[in-house]
């Protein structure tokens, strides 16, 4: 078992190991981007990575207080469905108005890879074999996608 702090470094060793593998490869538009904290430009719009002791997760996450707009986001991601499952070669679930880790209301579009542990070194190329493809392949979708959400904004 690992202190507060322990647990704390390593997750953050982890993104600074993620982040130099992945710094390298230019967004779908050819720009430098910060894959770890990617910025959708849609305010209550995250794509996110999440990797705990025995999962890790990747998803699009919408979080609009008002749950008629998130809804109305969650509704546009379903019309782009086949263009999202086109551009990350499988299919992810959907969970429309859930509660976050604190309580908050979200929807959330997701994957996730359970047995694996951000702890655990051993699993870590695991993981990143698990976030790249995948957060790549998100940017590709968004750059064209993003289009679509104008008028949410």
């Amino acid at each position: 078992m690992y202190s507060k702090e322990q647990a704390s470094q390593l997750r953050q060793t982890f993104w600074t190991t993620f982040g130099q593998y992945i710094a390298p490869q230019p967004s779908a538009e050819g720009l430098k981007i910060n894959w770890i904290n990617y910025k959708t430009g849609i305010k209550h719009l995250h794509f996110r990575m999440q990797a705990e002791n025995r999962w890790a997760r990747i998803s699009i996450e919408i979080s609009h207080p008002d749950a008629g707009i998130q809804e109305l986001f969650f509704e546009q991601f379903k019309e782009l469905k086949l263009i999202l499952a086109g551009a990350l070669n499988e299919e992810w679930e959907w969970l429309l108005h859930t509660h976050d880790d604190y309580g908050k209301a979200t929807s959330i579009i997701y994957k996730q890879l359970d047995g694996v542990s951000i702890f655990n070194r051993n699993d870590w190329p695991a993981l990143i074999s698990f976030f790249k493809p995948r957060i790549i392949a998100l940017d590709e979708f968004w750059a064209d996608a993003r289009y679509s959400f104008d008028a949410l904004k």
